[in-house]
């Protein structure tokens, strides 16, 4: 039995050279950046030569190290040293699955959750261990699975691999043909696939994969090279028969959820990285759509990349496609090889794998077996190091033919060379004249409105209903104050059509609050690895939205406008339809920005709901302001309603000429009121008498400027009014890329 354990699963040592950090380059510095890195090759030996505890490729019987598949030189080996990772606290598993948390996180979303990095005790009574001295290594055109159960720490390794782990808080290296692979280089070369398929679901698979080229293949690559890689990827992912398919969600058929997994593969590996990491790529498919996807990670892999990807249980002809296979629990490896070695590794331990049962099936259902016992795996990882240990001594790593013989400089300029990295130009030295970003930000706007616009074009009935929504309320505030008159209570109820009016206007804008909800994890994704700036989201965002708010602003005034008998003509319209689109404006930046700080839509519509009502409640309709206590009276100011509600009171009272009290008028919503026409007219003249003027039944007696005296409007002109509401919607789009900026990092502390 120990000569079949020789035979299948000798290790060979790696250095672990110490992790260096810096900014993030453009890709045109990466090569000096990777050149600059090297780490001197002598005390990387010596290190490898303390190292008992790594991973290498199989031995045949032989004891003789088979050459690479087709002879073709290995360019590329990820190697990884006692990764160690802790929290100080229980973290909750992320949305969508994981292994104890990490992934994205927004200022407000899940505050609870946020953890830091433990003391350098990692056993500390007060720290949670999410990887425990992890060792292992990957090569070029190989599948590395990181295989265990909920909680085993599988996402947090391929988090830590990935460069998505804080480096202060992650202990131990990561290296990458014997040299630190910085944040700089991985950003650079590399790809991560989320577990979640984030994808727009009315644009087709082409239009997808089209877009991500836009964004993430060089603005000087022609665009014919572009449709070429993307058919090339079509071809690749085996999405020939779905490429004019959209990719449809819970409202509309779409592609297949394999097709859809393949996709959003897809996207990420448009510029053909050399490292690629998935976060359980087969979660939720069937065995026949799971085992397509790792086929064409195995297509990838051949193809010349390093594929590292986290697996919950694989079927069997899953696991045949793998070439190394990492099985974690609770953050410590258990067994560590290929998964052919699986059956000898557990007969030595002894518990010999059934003829007739899945392998992985057989050990995760065993580690579940241990986890329950007082003792946990604690076994099984002894074996494990006592296992590795013996076999390294086998091995001499200077005589493996899959060392890789360049170095990284060396590796990733021939990588380009032969088309990984897809860029612009066909020689790797001529790399230096990309930047930070493929493309300038206006061409990013154009892309992003383009795409936003072309999903929002195939979902009419959203818009609809929003439009529906803003004509229906202006028939029935047009229907419920028809032709108001020039009296002491037309002026009221004017008073009153403008507050709930405006108010409206910021009411409806709540719909806008899903919109980053949904797209959240998409910007997500595609800015974590630079696919274009948090400025061209912003702009093109807010691009996109206007011209929905001038149709709606257009329907709302011409439908109440006429209607209702207000004052001003044609100026008086033009006026009313720009404080409506100003309040659109400003409601929509004002949702927009809680929809990037809120994680939940209940959550947030709850709380849009509570501060538009105190908005209404401080905007001077309910209580003038020279009535709002002093301790409130900041929050007048900061109303986003005060502003429209004023500037269309302006509009409306503030022109002369027109008279809303007359004479015996002034004795409405009084007890003279009741008094007979003939004795008010006695009483007008004795009070014309006693001020020395005259006073007949038709003297004006209140006139617009009056009424906005009443009501304590006297502060802001018209046009200063709709100038700062438009200003409140550029603020709040502000405060939404400062959202996004401190809501968008991507790594765990």
């Amino acid at each position: 039995m120990a000569r079949a354990v020789h035979d299948r699963l000798p290790f060979l040592a790696t250095p672990p050279p110490a992790p260096a950090r810096g900014r993030n380059p453009p890709l045109a510095e990466m090569l000096r950046l990777v050149g600059a890195a090297t780490v001197d090759s002598d005390a990387a030996a010596a290190a490898a030569d303390e190292e008992a505890n790594a991973l290498s490729l199989p031995l045949p019987r032989g004891g003789v190290t088979p050459p690479p598949p087709g002879g073709r030189t290995i360019q590329f080996r990820l190697a990884f040293t006692s990764l160690t990772y802790s929290v100080r606290a229980a973290r909750r598993a992320r949305p969508g699955g994981g292994d104890g948390g990490g992934g994205f996180r927004l200022p407000l979303q899940n505050r609870c959750d946020r953890v830091t990095a433990a003391a350098p005790d990692a056993h500390s009574s007060r720290a949670r261990v999410l990887l425990d001295g992890i060792t292992g290594e990957a090569r070029e055109g190989e599948i590395l699975a990181v295989m265990g159960a909920s909680g085993s720490g599988k996402s947090t390794l391929i988090d830590a691999l990935a460069n998505r782990i804080s480096r202060d808080a992650l202990k131990g290296s990561v290296t990458l043909n014997g040299e630190p692979l910085t944040g700089n280089v991985i950003k650079s070369i590399s790809a991560y696939v989320m577990q979640d398929d984030l994808l727009f679901p009315m644009l087709t698979v082409a239009e997808t994969l089209s877009f991500a080229a836009e964004f993430r293949l060089p603005r000087a690559l022609p665009a014919a090279k572009k449709r070429t890689r993307v058919l090339e990827l079509i071809e690749q992912l085996g999405l020939r028969a779905a490429a004019d398919t959209i990719i449809g969600d819970e409202g509309h058929r779409g592609v297949s959820g394999g097709e859809r997994r393949r996709v959003s593969i897809g996207t990420d590996i448009i510029h053909d990285p050399i490292l690629l990491f998935l976060d359980e790529p087969t979660s939720g498919l069937d065995s026949t759509s799971a085992f397509m996807v790792v086929q064409v990670l195995r297509n990838i892999a051949e193809s010349g990349s390093i594929v590292i990807t986290s697996i919950h249980q694989p079927s069997q002809r899953i696991l045949g496609l793998l070439d190394r296979l990492i099985l974690l629990s609770g953050g410590r490896t258990v067994f560590s090889g290929p998964p052919s070695a699986i059956p000898a590794y557990f007969a030595e331990f002894g518990y010999p794998v059934p003829d007739d049962e899945n392998r992985a099936e057989f050990a995760l259902d065993l580690i579940r077996e241990f986890e329950s016992l007082p003792a946990g795996t604690g076994q099984l990882v002894s074996f494990n190091k006592t296992w590795q240990v013996m076999h390294a001594a086998r091995h001499n790593p200077n005589d493996d033919p899959w060392a890789p013989t360049m170095s990284l400089k060396e590796a990733i300029s021939a990588s380009i060379s032969r088309g990984k990295l897809v860029s612009g130009s066909d020689v790797a030295g001529e790399a230096a004249s990309m930047h930070t970003y493929a493309n300038p930000f206006w061409v990013e706007m154009k892309v992003l409105a383009k795409r936003s616009a072309i999903n929002t074009r195939r979902m009419p009935e959203l818009f609809l209903i929003r439009l529906g929504a803003v004509v229906i309320t202006g028939a029935i505030l047009a229907t419920v104050f028809y032709k108001l008159d020039q009296s002491p209570k037309g002026a009221q109820e004017r008073l009153g059509f403008f507050a709930f009016a405006m108010s409206t206007m910021f009411y409806t804008c709540a719909d806008a609050l899903p919109v980053f909800l949904h797209e959240r994890y998409i910007f997500l994704r595609e800015t974590a690895y630079g696919a274009y700036r948090r400025t061209s989201y912003v702009l093109s965002n807010a691009i996109v939205s206007f011209p929905p708010l001038v149709v709606l602003s257009l329907a709302f005034a011409f439908t109440t406008f006429f209607a209702v008998g207000l004052a001003g003509g044609v100026s008086g319209f033009a006026f009313y339809t720009l404080a409506i689109l100003a309040s659109f404006w400003a409601g929509s930046g004002f949702v927009t920005f809680l929809s990037g700080v809120i994680p939940h839509v209940m959550i947030g519509y709850t709380v849009v709901v509570a501060i538009l009502a105190y908005f209404l409640l401080f905007s001077g309709f309910f209580i003038n302001r020279d009535r709002i206590p002093d301790y409130w009276i900041w929050f007048h100011y900061l109303s986003l309603v005060k502003y429209p509600f004023e500037g269309v009171l302006q509009n409306e009272f503030g022109r002369g000429g027109e008279c809303y009290v007359r004479g015996t008028q002034m004795f409405d919503n009084s007890p003279l009121a009741v008094l007979p026409d003939t004795v008010k007219t006695r009483v007008l003249a004795s009070i014309g008498t006693a001020l020395g003027v005259k006073i007949g039944p038709n003297t004006c007696v209140m006139t617009g400027h009056n009424v906005l005296r009443e009501a304590a409007v006297t502060q802001l002109g018209k046009w200063e009014c709709l100038l700062v509401t438009a200003a409140w919607g550029f603020f709040f789009r502000l405060l939404f890329y400062f959202s996004l900026v401190l809501g968008s990092k991507n790594k765990r502390r």
